[in-house]
């Protein structure tokens, strides 16, 4: 009698540190899964690649600081090429998705503008990078670029049109216009009069960041939403 009872509180001690255990490697699990980063690429042009700036006053080193300095968990990846087009763009997304992106910022089209590329062309080129993105099942933001005014209002209108097109089409969050508060004046762009020097930059990212951290809010939101069967 006595051994039996003793092994019955063997069986209950062993049960009870089984428990533990799993317990304990559940919540080690769930730590880890809550310090992943929520990875945002911005795929961009010389705006995005930190044109004329040191890398760590570049716009997605900014806009990282700024958003770990308000708590979030984020890790920015740069995937701005200076001089690129909105065709090249969508050459590049399969190598931009090499690092598996949860969220991919579009920033393309300035240079279509500087070249006067038919706005038709950069709307199906942007439309196409938008689709497969969403094809791979990435959440997509868009910010769009105003068509300088030398290149006349046909022209302009035409083109600044091209991102709420496309946002409407996809149901996108847009940015209208990265550049806001910065475009023309000569104290926060380089000597080119189209890059922002660091103080620039500075105010992209301050005005970039409400838009950002709400649709941070809305992805998170996403993301623990489960899914319909």
């Amino acid at each position: 009698m006595n051994l039996a009872n003793g092994y019955g509180r063997f069986a209950a001690a062993v049960n009870s540190l089984l428990i533990l255990l799993l317990c304990l490697l559940t919540g080690m699990g769930q730590v880890h899964a809550q310090a992943a980063p929520t990875r945002i690429a911005i795929l961009g042009d010389s705006l995005a690649a930190g044109y004329g700036v040191k890398p760590a006053e570049a716009i997605p080193a900014r806009l990282q600081a700024a958003l770990k300095q308000e708590g979030r968990n984020v890790e920015i990846l740069n995937h701005g090429v200076s001089g690129d087009t909105s065709a090249g763009g969508l050459d590049r997304i399969d190598w931009m998705m090499a690092d598996k992106p949860d969220i991919v910022m579009v920033e393309l089209g300035g240079n279509d503008a500087l070249r006067a590329i038919d706005p038709a062309t950069t709307e199906r080129n942007l439309d196409a990078i938008v689709a497969k993105l969403k094809g791979a099942k990435v959440t997509v933001w868009l910010v769009g670029m105003l068509a300088p005014r030398n290149l006349g209002p046909q022209y302009a209108q035409s083109f600044d049109g091209i991102y709420k097109r496309i946002a409407d089409k996809h149901g996108l969050p847009l940015y209208p216009f990265i550049l806001e508060g910065v475009a023309q004046d000569p104290a926060l762009n380089q000597a080119d009069g189209i890059h922002p020097n660091p103080k620039g930059v500075d105010v992209v990212v301050k005005n970039l960041l409400p838009f950002v951290n709400s649709n941070l809010e809305d992805y998170a939101a996403s993301v623990r939403r489960p899914a319909r069967p």
